[in-house]
């Protein structure tokens, strides 16, 4: 057997020990993407709304601060979703519009990133995801995203 060859036992050896290094790689940034599960409710919005509106999906922030995910409503005709900074209890400017998709399907728009100071809301709890309606235009739905 040639010692040119691409499947030598030592090139054999990095090969492999490169897939398995990149693979680690991927696991290890996936798992530091953080998962927030939203429920948003009428009486979490400021003030309270009530509706038998309802929304559900993950918001996903990663370390590079990008942003993803989607929220699926029912009950209600969302003219448009955002992700804002706010307390918990407290109303804020929103800083992420979401792209409907559907009736119903309210998706973060590609290449979606926060500001480092957005960021650290988000690691304190300061943000969340509501969708508006025309007869609840402050917003009808709403949840806290948790880090």
């Amino acid at each position: 057997m040639s010692t040119d060859s691409i499947f030598s036992q030592p090139r054999l050896a990095v090969l492999v020990s490169t897939a398995i290094v990149g693979g680690l790689i991927a696991i290890y940034s996936v798992a530091m993407a953080a998962e927030s599960k939203v429920m948003l409710s009428g009486a979490q919005e400021v003030p309270a709304v009530t509706t038998a509106a309802k929304g559900n999906g993950t918001i996903t922030i990663g370390d590079d601060k990008t942003v993803s995910g989607s929220v699926t409503t029912s009950g209600v005709v969302g003219t448009v979703a955002h992700i804002h900074e706010g307390l918990a209890g407290k109303n804020g400017p929103p800083i992420i519009t979401l792209e409907k998709k559907g009736e119903n399907q309210w998706m973060v728009p590609a290449n979606a990133k926060l500001t480092d100071a957005q960021y650290q809301a988000y690691k304190a709890g300061n943000l969340y995801v509501n969708v508006h309606s025309a007869a609840h235009k402050g917003g009808e739905i709403r949840d806290q995203l948790k880090p």
